[in-house]
């Protein structure tokens, strides 16, 4: 079909729609009031995160418990374990819908809400679902009336029922869905690739029609992403049940991988014999293949390759559980410049809009979906309400989100303790066999931290694609009992650091343990950006790349983690103040760790990195001491020079543990001024260089702005963000890398104050409040705009210093 054609076809068939009334799809996200205790109420929109402005405090979900993944025996106080934010109790909604007379069927679907929602409609309990991370939907049709109508939305979350933040409120998207009496039921239209070669494909297409009669049709088109060809199926059978099957042949199909992330529209209309529309639902998705195997390991589209992956905590830092589109494309944009190419939504399901992000920008993702079954790793977790509602929440997980190209596997838990037993096995067969019946198309996994026991009960031996959390010692015993000859780091590294930290001596050690130095230390809570500190059940960067190297049957790995979270300070989650991880390559503002850069030199092939460490600005006590000084290049070898004297040529060396990624000069010593290092390619050529200097007096704060856009401007709809990276910098520049002053913050214009965030994980100032002090010379300030056009201005102030500065973005209609 012609470009033409297809334009006034489509235009055509939304005319036939507007004028129908046939459905209308509504995100309500504002004109809703919040109350903790129904007697007082604000109006707030959603998304929502009732416990993000804090106070943090040591009392909040004050925990006394043995974690046993850690291998602890005993119990002990865990004062940050789940973000010492006040997210216990009660969180009460209400709003308005208003229901036209044209409708004859209504429906809410929550993409989460936390905890334990209870959804009534004028005084009478339309729904509820247990579990807080995963989507429902509600039926109001029988509980409303045309006109006016309240809807309330009751929440409760408990002490000790989360492992981390899990946030308050209603922290994701409620849409209210508007169609005539017969319509589609949208979670039942499934997309499967069955087949891809010489660049045709073949896909099948099935649905169902709720209270259907003989006189409709399903009609189906695919749009190709550059609108230039349809694939359309016309007065496609409608069986007595409702249910609708066709196959769609594509010609020149154009295939989703994280590096052309094509996306096509599929067009879904019913419509009576005299072609009147009676529905019609739009879904963007793929034409991709998925296929593990012993001989060929982790395929996507027939190609190997191994997952570069990452696991994410759902809280977006200073926004806490509030999902933002703005802050997802910051994230996965970030990642992807690393040569990250996977996500795994850890330890439960992801928003739609971040699988729509996914999706269009190109990350394949694991939709994880339970961190406990039976067994409680925390006394009110999940494990109140597996018996009852895992397999409802695993045919929600799969069902939502079946269409999304990004997801490349599901994973059915998290280190569940139950994995040394029968019942263990049994309830994986089942889950596994729940993901299959409603999705054939994908592998099913979960992340296994108990390799021995699972071995022996055959509980690793069941899963379509065992994932191992850590241990990488034992991969080759492992792969030895595994029939299906391949596994998965479905869990790695758990490096600690704090950005722009750096601790002395330089020691590559696990840090919680009685030997440490970090914990002889305490260190003022913070970890060594030297990236060589990690906790006693896990490893370094460099430990995971040797296997997935030189062994084939390793088919890749999702790093823990590629954010600094809420919640599970490790390895001070007994020292206050500490109240978020450490694990992340970038931290909690967003910012990327010195890691990143290690990650980027391994993982990113269409660009070269270059990064030295630490910085080059100590105080007169390191003159002449030993600052170890590291690279981390993708080039082999590089020279390094201290103002000018070199400190020798050296190349990576595969045999020593932390020579064969990185470039390591152990014994340089401090003094002011300029390092340099000119790195050289394999035919010894030199291919680039980089300088770090030692920072001058305090002279101006330097503003870097991030928006989704790409440029200094933001959408008027009142939900787009910007990230304005603060730093305090010399005269030439060059970050003054201890600076701690406090900064104010001031917006003005066509938009205001969300958030602001240092980074630094024992910080108990407010992310909501306009001021904040700078960690290691550097913050995030976080900016809404109105749902006006014109200009958003903001204005930081150093009062230290007395300098300021200012910066103004355009907000666009």
């Amino acid at each position: 079909m012609k470009k033409g054609l297809l334009v006034a076809f489509l235009t055509a068939t939304v005319t036939v729609i507007a004028s129908a009334q046939v459905r209308q799809e509504i995100t309500l996200t504002d004109d809703w009031q919040f109350s903790q205790d129904k007697k007082t109420w604000q109006n707030v929109s959603i998304p929502h995160d009732w416990a993000i402005a804090g106070p943090f405090d040591k009392k909040w979900d004050l925990q006394e418990v043995a974690i046993e993944q850690n291998g602890e025996t005993e119990a002990t106080e865990k004062s940050g374990r789940s973000g010492a934010l006040p997210w216990i109790g009660d969180g009460h909604y209400r709003r308005m819908l208003t229901i036209p007379s044209s409708y004859e069927h209504a429906e809410l679907i929550f993409d989460g809400a936390m905890a334990e929602p209870v959804v009534s409609v004028n005084g009478q309990q339309a729904g509820y679902w247990a579990y807080g991370y995963n989507a429902f939907r509600v039926d109001i049709t029988p509980f409303v009336k045309k006109g006016d109508n309240l809807l309330e939305v009751d929440l409760k979350n408990v002490e000790e029922s989360s492992r981390w933040y899990p946030g308050a409120g209603i922290y994701r998207p409620v849409t209210l869905l508007l169609t005539q009496q017969t319509h589609l039921d949208d979670w039942s239209i499934y997309i499967r690739t069955v087949s891809q070669k010489n660049g045709n494909a073949i896909l099948e297409v099935e649905g169902r029609v709720l209270k259907p009669d003989h006189n409709v049709f399903a009609n189906v088109a695919l749009v190709s992403p550059d609108d230039h060809s349809a694939v359309t199926n016309r007065e496609i059978h409608i069986n007595d049940d409702g249910s609708f099957h066709t196959t769609l042949n594509v010609e020149d199909a154009k295939l989703w991988t994280p590096e052309t992330p094509y996306l096509y529209n599929l067009i879904t209309t019913i419509t009576d014999r005299k072609g009147k529309v009676v529905d019609e639902k739009c879904i963007k998705t793929g034409i991709r293949t998925i296929r593990v195997t012993r001989e060929k390991g982790f395929q996507l589209n027939g190609q190997t390759r191994k997952l570069k992956g990452v696991c994410l905590h759902h809280d977006l830092g200073p926004l806490g559980a509030a999902v933002n589109k703005a802050a997802l494309i910051r994230q996965i944009k970030m990642m992807k410049q690393m040569g990250c190419d996977a996500i795994r939504t850890a330890h439960n399901m992801p928003s739609q809009w971040q699988m729509d992000i996914c999706d269009s920008l190109g990350m394949m993702v694991m939709a994880e979906s339970f961190d406990m079954w039976i067994y409680p790793k925390c006394k009110n977790g999940y494990a109140r309400f597996f018996r009852e509602w895992s397999d409802k929440d695993i045919t929600n997980l799969v069902l939502a989100n079946r269409n999304h190209p990004s997801i490349v596997m599901w994973s059915i838990g998290n280190e569940i303790p139950e994995q040394w037993s029968e019942e263990g096995r049994q309830i994986a067969v089942r889950l596994q066999g729940l993901c299959h019946a409603l999705d054939p198309s994908r592998p099913v996994t979960q992340g296994m931290d108990r390799a021995d026991a699972a071995l022996s009960s055959g509980f690793a031996q069941t899963m379509e694609v065992p994932g191992f959390n850590y241990r990488v010692h034992k991969y080759q015993n492992n792969i030895e009992k595994l029939p299906q000859g391949f596994l998965l780091g479905s869990e790695t590294a758990s490096t600690v650091s704090s950005r722009g930290v750096y601790q002395f001596p330089v020691v590559a050690e696990a840090v919680d343990t009685e030997s440490s130095e970090l914990r002889k230390h305490h260190y003022n809570g913070q970890c060594s950006s030297y990236d060589v500190q990690y906790c006693s059940w896990s490893n370094l960067p460099d430990d995971d790349w040797v296997w997935q190297d030189d062994k084939d049957w390793v088919i890749g790995e999702f790093v823990w983690t590629g954010y600094d979270y809420l919640g599970e300070p490790s390895p001070y989650d007994e020292y206050w103040p500490s109240r978020s991880s450490y694990f992340g390559i970038c931290d909690l503002a967003g910012l990327p760790k010195d890691r990143y850069y290690l990650y980027r030199s391994k993982w990113q092939k269409e660009d070269h990195t270059i990064h030295l460490l630490p910085h080059w600005t100590w105080g007169k006590q390191r003159r002449g001491q030993v600052t170890p000084v590291y690279c981390y290049t993708d080039y082999p070898t590089a020279e390094l020079f201290v103002n000018g004297k070199s400190q020798g040529k050296i190349s990576k060396n595969p045999k020593e543990r932390l020579d064969r990624y990185r470039l390591r000069w152990n014994d340089v010593k401090y003094e002011p001024g300029q390092l340099k290092v000119v790195v050289y390619d394999e035919q010894g050529k030199q291919a680039g260089e980089q300088v770090v200097s030692t920072a001058g007096k305090p002279s101006k704060l330097k503003l870097d702005v991030w928006t989704q856009h790409d440029a200094e401007w933001l959408k008027a709809d009142g939900e787009d963000l910007a990230f304005i990276t603060v730093s305090l910098t010399d005269a030439k520049g060059t970050v003054i890398p201890d600076a701690n002053d406090r900064l104010t913050f001031e917006v003005s214009g066509a938009g205001r104050f969300e958030a602001v965030c240092n980074g630094d994980a024992t910080s108990l100032e407010s992310f909501t409040k306009p001021t904040m002090r700078l960690f290691s010379g550097q913050l995030v300030v976080v900016v809404r705009s109105d749902k006006k056009a014109g200009n958003l201005t903001l204005k930081v102030r150093d009062s230290q210093r007395k300098i300021s500065e200012t910066v103004t973005l355009k907000t666009i209609q």
